[in-house]
């Protein structure tokens, strides 16, 4: 397996409030991997983000041990994290006035057993890119998600709706969240992709998944660059988790 990282402040931010964390393959039991966009004021998405990061990955680490290995059980732990981050977040909004208003998206995966189990709130994203395919795994909570599901608005026309920022959910927002829980299979040679909403709102899905197969030794650093060329109006935080041998990396896919 092989992990690549990298997140940018963009072309027109002064602060990047995005926030991820990754597990070390060389010295961590647990194959975890999370990020984290957040939002409101000064410092405010900065704080959310990385509270929301540290928080589920704490929760994670302590519990897993005594978790039960199968499905629901796991499963169960990724949502009780990603509620357990909206509790610790919203508190701390309540005990600062200038974060208030703060909030973030929550994106967590823990590979285990051939699975990704992932927990997911708001419009970061979570892709699988099996046998030349990408797919999305996760729904966005937006409002323009909301319209293309009701079939009120394409695909194509989510891309450049004015409101295609606003969140349905987010966390840290209120005391209590909801979020989505899937369990899918990672098999040797997928690829999982994690990612803000500053790489998505740049880049088409066949943008994205031919910028990842044609840059076989920095394909991160080629979605970034990609992103910023385009304007980069946001930061942007990609987590590649590539299921190869190692001693692969450098065979042609």
């Amino acid at each position: 397996m092989r992990i690549l990282a990298k997140s940018d402040i963009g072309k027109a931010r002064e602060m990047n409030q995005d926030s991820y964390y990754v597990s070390d393959l060389q010295k961590d039991d647990l194959k975890l991997y999370i990020l984290a966009d957040g939002m409101g004021g000064y410092k405010g998405g900065e704080v959310a983000s990385s509270i929301a990061v540290t928080s589920s990955k704490n929760y994670i680490v302590n519990n897993f041990k005594k978790t039960k290995k199968d499905r629901e059980s796991i499963l169960k732990l990724i949502k009780d994290a990603v509620e357990f981050a909206n509790m610790v977040v919203y508190e701390k909004s309540k005990e600062d006035q200038e974060l208030q208003d703060m909030g973030t998206t929550l994106d967590v995966c823990l590979i285990y057993n051939n699975k990704v189990f992932i927990g997911h709130v708001g419009d970061s994203r979570v892709y699988r890119i099996r046998k030349n395919i990408i797919r999305r795994l996760t729904t966005d909570h937006s409002y323009v998600e909301k319209l293309v599901k009701e079939g009120t608005i394409t695909k194509e026309e989510a891309y450049n709706h004015p409101k295609k920022n606003m969140l349905m959910k987010a966390l840290g927002c209120s005391s209590f969240v909801e979020p989505d829980t899937i369990c899918k299979g990672f098999l040797k040679d997928d690829i999982l992709l994690m990612c803000s909403d500053g790489l998505t709102n740049m880049l088409r899905e066949n943008e994205i998944y031919n910028l990842l197969l044609n840059n076989p030794e920095k394909p991160e650093e080629a979605l970034i660059n990609e992103a910023n060329n385009l304007g980069g109006y946001d930061n942007i935080t990609t987590i590649i988790i590539d299921n190869i041998d190692i001693g692969e990396e450098t065979k042609e896919r």
